[in-house]
Formats: C-alpha cells, structure tokens, sequence
C-alpha cells in the first residue's frame, strides 16, 4: 500500500490504495496555483476559478486543498547502492563521475556540459550508487516519453539491485514509493520536496526548456536541502552563466564515449521544393538510394506533423520494397514503431523532431528535410546530427541538411559541431 512520499494531489485522487496522513494546504492562493505557480483566469459556470495550466494533473479550483505527504522515507542502505554495471568510464568520463559526487556530497547544483553521444547515462552511475548507498532518494526527469522509454531498461539493467519505478503520460499505473524514479518532466509537478537528487537530462529540449510550468516543477520536486543536475549538450546561456559564475558546478566533455568527433554535417542547398507531384526531388532521393545500398536505418526529420502524411506516402512508392513508417508525438503508435525502428524492423522512418535527441539508433543516418524551417533552432539541428555514429564500432555515417535559406541557425550548428570537434 503506498504511502505516497513526497507526493502531492489534489483530493478526488486520494483512493483506498493509499494508506497516508496528509498536510492540507490551499490550492490557490490569490488567483496562483500552488501545484504550477500560474494565474489561473479560467472560470467555471459557477463562476468558481480553476487552473487550466495544469488541468491535465487534475482538476484544482480555488476553494480546493492539495494534499502533500511531506514525511521522508529512509530508505534501507543498498550494498553498492544497487549497482550491478561492470562497465569502464573513460579517464574523462571518469572525471566528470568525480565532481557529480562531489556536488551531490556538497549539496551543490551542476551543470554538465557534454556533446551528443559522450555517455552522459554512464557518468550518473557513480553519483546514483552514492544516493541510494545513503538511503536517500533519487529522480531523472526529461522532457520527451521516448526518452524515459530509452532510459529505464538502461538504468535498470545497470542497477538490477534498485526498484526503479518509470512514470510517464502513456503508461497508467497506481504511484508507489520508489526511490529510484525516471519520468518526464511533466511528472515533476506530482511531488513536493522528494528527492535528495534530481537530474534534469537535455534540459534545453523541449517542452522543458520555455515552460515555466516545468521550471516549477523541477524546483519544488527537490528537497530544499537537495541538488539539481542539469545534462545537455547545449546549454543556454542563463546556465553557462551561472556555471562561469561558480553558483552551480560545471563540467565539460567534448568527446564522445569511443573517443570520435561529432559528424559534420552536409549542407545540400534545393532551389525546387522537396516533393512535387507524388515525387521527391531527385537529389534527394538520390541521397536515400545511396544511404539505402549501405544496409543503414535512415531517420528522415520532417519539420511539420501536416506533412508527414504526404512524405510518408511518397516514400512508400519511391521505396516500394522497404519498410517504411512515420511517427508522431500524438501517434498513438509512437512507442511501437519507435521500438521497431531501433531493432532494424524499419528500413526508413520519417519523424517530427520527437525523435532528436535522447534516443539511440544503432548504424542510423539521417536527413533533415526543410532543415531552414524555424522549428529547427540552433540546439536542435545540433541534436539531431548527434544521432549519428553513436557506435564505437560505427563512428561516422551521414547527417544531411538540405535547405533552401541557409539560416543562422543552420550556420551556428555547424559551427558548434566543429568547434566542438577541436
């Protein structure tokens, strides 16, 4: 029976599974929601006002209570803080392992900045045992559910010794008291100072990284006395900031895992548009049958969710003899074609920009289609060509922008990608 530690809820959610005393505290105070922090200037038809910001949680009106089991659970000690990985960090990853624990010993927040591929999920190892080891609790929220799907096997292969509980939008099941939890962000904002660390993964991406909502989240979800990590391999400048600043631990990793450069990219300029009459341009699908002799999965970015349909289908009958699909974040199938993609059931998938960052594909090369269009900003383009050449027994492959306005944006992520190859 859960105790619902370090929870919050509102009261219709309390059920018989959950055997707790609460603290009863206002759901509104002066018009804010004290679940996501916003004005809430929606009303109901009795004129009452609720918070829309966050109805997605639950329903909070002004003259309802959240209820917040504040009491901390200390865990038993686990040997080796449940540890089972027998893996290597390399002498840098090894490294930035050092001062996460070091943060995590001085209660400190840290950044760390590290490119695409560097094995970011292998230097939290060691800061992981370190919290579970003392009994204290743990979370990693990211913002995207293929993210968390990518992570939980991982983290819990590596920690076959820890109960690690996985919550996201598109898996329903009773909350439970683990001390390890991987979620989305989203989740976040269902506790009240739990946890003694909690790491933010690709804390740029979106929905995270312009949502004030979030933000909340990730700030109350903590313990006053407990630290934040902040992974990416793009930080913005308020965290270098406060990184160069010294207010939060910093650390750099400019190399991937095997030691290889990030692939630079291509850069194909197109005069005509992509698709024209049931058919692709015919650079382009010549970059794809070239990609298609290799035996390689190819990833196609596709900027817009009104357009797959119609490149989804062009696909199909320009490559009639491979497996094709498309997904999107709504894509009730998302999970299950992602899934198939990554064990090589796909010859070719065409995605939104779901599928640009925090996720492995082993051997993949990938096309950006429309790269100039502006939902590819400078982080993202730099995402996205980070899925390639991930394997260490598979270190380069093709990243392709084809364009038909070389942008800003464009031109800052090549010279990223490079500055980071130095």
């Amino acid at each position: 029976m859960s105790k619902m530690y370090g929870r919050q809820c509102v009261g219709s959610q309390i059920n018989d599974n959950i055997n707790v005393e609460f603290e009863k505290v206002p759901a509104m105070k002066n018009g804010i929601c004290q679940r996501c922090n916003q004005a809430s200037q929606a009303f109901l038809p009795n004129k009452e006002r609720y918070c829309r910001n966050c109805i997605g949680l639950g329903r909070i009106c002004e003259n309802d209570y959240l209820y917040r089991n504040q009491n901390s659970k200390k865990y038993d000690s686990l040997p080796n803080g449940g540890l089972t990985w027998r893996g290597k960090l390399t002498e840098a990853q090894e490294k930035v392992s050092r001062e996460l624990i070091q943060s995590f010993v001085d209660k400190k927040d840290h950044l760390v900045h590290a490119v695409t591929g560097a094995g970011k999920t292998e230097m939290l190892f060691g800061v992981i045992k370190e919290c579970l080891k003392q009994g204290e609790r743990v979370a990693i929220a990211t913002p995207r559910i293929d993210v968390v799907d990518e992570l939980y096997p991982r983290f819990c292969e590596a920690f076959a010794c820890a109960e690690i509980g996985k919550y996201h939008g598109r898996e329903f099941h009773e909350p439970d008291d683990e001390q390890f939890i991987i979620c989305t962000t989203h989740q976040l904002l269902k506790f009240y100072r739990a946890f003694d660390l909690l790491v933010i993964d690709e804390v740029d991406s979106f929905p995270f990284h312009e949502d004030p909502v979030l933000h909340f989240g990730a700030q109350q979800a903590a313990k006053v006395s407990g630290s934040r990590f902040y992974l990416t391999a793009t930080p913005d400048e308020n965290l270098l900031k406060r990184a160069k600043s010294h207010k939060i631990g910093y650390s750099l990793l400019n190399r991937r895992f095997h030691g290889g450069l990030l692939p630079v990219p291509k850069n194909q300029f197109y005069l005509r548009p992509f698709i024209s009459k049931n058919k692709l341009h015919p650079k382009l699908k010549a970059q794809v049958e070239k990609i298609i002799k290799t035996k390689k999965p190819l990833l196609v970015f596709i900027p817009r969710v009104a357009q797959l349909p119609a490149y989804h289908q062009i696909f199909k009958k320009n490559f009639s003899d491979l497996k094709i699909d498309s997904v999107h974040a709504a894509d009730k199938k998302r999970q299950e074609k992602v899934l198939r993609f990554r064990n090589q059931e796909l010859d070719i998938l065409l995605t939104t920009t779901i599928l640009e960052r925090g996720v492995t594909f082993k051997s993949v090369q990938v096309i950006v289609v429309a790269a100039d269009d502006g939902i590819y900003n400078t982080p993202s383009l730099v995402q996205i060509a980070g899925r390639v050449g991930r394997n260490k027994n598979d270190r380069s492959g093709l990243v392709l922008f084809c364009y038909h306005r070389y942008t800003k944006s464009l031109r800052e992520a090549n010279y990223q990608i490079r500055k980071m190859n130095r």
